[in-house]
């Protein structure tokens, strides 16, 4: 891979655009590379308040003093770096990889498997959690699973397989997600910032209403008015009751995002 001279010049192309993606996005661009996000037509990020997939829906958002504006094409990208913004693009297929020509390409879809990145997108190819092998579908892996080697930068073999257990907080798991009770449109009567007991009606998908199961503050919530699957994640109740947490990136979206800079910059910092 040929060095760049300035990092200011190294255009990155990041997969997805919720929580552990918009990390990735954010701490990038705090570094000064030329980031851009592709996005599907409809996001299902939960913590909607630190992702950029929101601008999807908004047409722009803000995560920690950083903007990110919706654009409807490859070439409104310059304008939108020359602002200082990160911009980002409904392209569920990836498409812009072919015009934009990234020297990066970081897959943040977390799907738990590969939907079609390969090492060859990009000199540098760099894929998040379970479902990539570091070497053959990408170029390195990095770890999100909670734990020791969350955020290690893997140049073989897979990430942690997923446990679809929920990371302790306060040491209560599967209790604090939210999930849909049934097929259909969800609608919110809470919102995310709001305080919240046991039992408390949070929001409703076919006239079946969803419950807090603890006490919290609600830390995330699918945007309203999407069309949700029985048993699809559609918000999170923190116990810690920390509003601030609602706002701000995680400490686990942060090693992830951390991970990744590791290795751009083994690259192309030299």
């Amino acid at each position: 891979m040929n060095s760049v001279q300035r990092l200011s010049e190294i255009r990155v192309l990041v997969r997805g655009g919720g929580d552990l993606a918009s990390a990735v996005a954010w701490r990038l661009h705090q570094c000064g590379f030329r980031v851009l996000i592709t996005e599907i037509e409809e996001p299902l990020s939960v913590r909607r308040k630190v992702s950029f997939c929101e601008a999807v829906y908004e047409g722009h958002a803000v995560v920690e003093g950083v903007r990110a504006v919706c654009i409807r094409s490859a070439e409104d990208a310059p304008r939108i770096w020359g602002q200082g913004e990160i911009p980002i693009l409904v392209d569920p297929s990836c498409k812009v990889k072919e015009r934009m020509k990234p020297q990066v390409l970081a897959d943040a879809i977390m799907a738990k498997r590969n939907t079609g990145t390969s090492i060859h997108d990009a000199p540098l190819v760099i894929a998040l959690g379970p479902g990539f092998l570091a070497g053959e579908d990408a170029h390195f892996v990095v770890e999100t699973n909670r734990g020791h080697n969350l955020g290690r930068l893997l140049t073989t073999g897979s990430a942690e397989p997923n446990t679809g257990v929920p990371g302790p907080v306060k040491g209560i798991t599967t209790d604090r997600v939210l999930r849909a009770p049934a097929d259909g449109i969800w609608q919110n009567t809470l919102d995310i910032g709001d305080p919240v007991s046991q039992g408390d009606l949070i929001g409703e998908v076919s006239g079946l209403w969803v419950k807090s199961k603890i006490g919290g503050v609600i830390r995330g919530l699918i945007h309203p008015g999407a069309l949700v699957n029985k048993g699809l994640k559609i918000g999170d109740i923190d116990p810690r009751g920390t509003k601030e947490y609602c706002y701000t990136i995680s400490d686990k979206a942060l090693a992830i995002a951390g991970g990744v800079l590791e290795g751009v910059l083994r690259v192309y910092g030299k």
